[in-house]
């Protein structure tokens, strides 16, 4: 697909929707730029083993979708600005044989400007059923007013399965640990992982992890959340603390950390965080229909985008 207009405004204004075997509700519902790799309206070139685009002007998708009876694709201009041109092309196949144990393709877009201290951002709400969980693709616009330039990726990638409640199944160490890298996030492209967006200039970061050869399937539920945590450092703590707002370490508890000079906080450490944070989730189910809540407005997905 390719679009006459790919401002940041039309790529989260305009929703993607796909109906599997006459369901009433979509499995998928997203912002085209967010569906297909393309985070916080920014358009780059990629290439991965799910998504491309070579040079940064296209959507390309290659995850396979599977039907029994029949599918529907709907685009829908959500912006008060008309979208002249839309090329696509879509291929299929009919009369597939297909066992009781397919798995149909699902999809939810989230986004929270700004987190809620204290509480991790939800990439995947709990669905019911049984499935798989692919991966995501994610956009952070940390808030460098209030924490300056320091590091945000301290929080750890939790995915509860099948009853989980308090504590996940499985647990991660820090997002660029998550992603497959270390030591914060430059641009890299992966098949399975990478961060086509470092802005360095804007401070705005695009990264995407997908579990193709490392499966995650569920039997019940899942639920996919990630702290909110990040790293003061020298440069950053002296600056926090002139900015006079409470700033609380990591952990149970608003426990407020005292940065100044003569504070007990070292030079590095970990402190609880609020920014900007949105996702495009991918998974199977076994059923053409979820339970998750519907697209948020076209207002609160375009609010605070980087206008170009």
């Amino acid at each position: 697909m390719t679009l006459s207009d790919s401002r940041p405004e039309m790529l989260r204004g305009v929703r993607i929707e796909m109906y599997w075997d006459g369901a009433a509700a979509p499995a998928v519902s997203s912002p085209l730029g967010d569906f297909f790799c393309h985070g916080l309206g920014r358009m780059t070139r990629f290439e991965n083993a799910l998504f491309s685009s070579p040079e940064g002007r296209s959507f390309n998708c290659f995850v396979p979708m599977p039907f029994r009876t029949g599918m529907k694709i709907v685009l829908t201009n959500e912006t008060d600005t008309a979208l002249s041109m839309v090329f696509y092309d879509i291929d299929y196949t009919l009369n597939d044989k297909h066992g009781a144990e397919m798995l149909y393709f699902h999809s939810v877009f989230c986004r929270e400007n700004p987190t809620t201290i204290q509480k991790d951002f939800t990439l995947l709400p709990r669905v019911e059923g049984r499935g798989r969980f692919i991966g995501a693709n994610v956009g952070v616009k940390p808030d460098q007013e209030r924490y300056m330039r320091s590091w945000w990726g301290e929080g750890e990638v939790k995915v509860f399965l099948d009853g989980d409640t308090e504590l996940p199944t499985l647990s991660g160490t820090g997002t660029e640990d998550y992603l497959g890298t270390g030591w914060g996030l430059r641009e890299y492209v992966n098949a399975y992982q990478g961060c086509h967006v470092a802005d360095t200039d804007k401070f705005a970061y695009c990264f995407y992890r997908f579990h193709v050869p490392d499966p995650v399937y569920f039997g019940r539920d899942v639920r996919v959340t990630i702290q909110q945590i990040g790293c003061w450092d020298p440069e950053s703590r002296p600056q926090m603390h002139a900015l006079g707002r409470p700033v609380y370490r990591a952990g149970e508890g608003l426990v407020p950390l005292d940065l100044s000079p003569a504070g007990e906080a070292d030079d590095f450490g970990l402190f609880e965080r609020q920014d900007d944070w949105s996702s495009c989730v991918y998974f199977y189910l076994d059923r053409p229909e979820n339970n998750l809540p519907p697209l948020m407005p076209v207002t609160e997905r375009i609010a605070g985008l980087e206008h170009e």
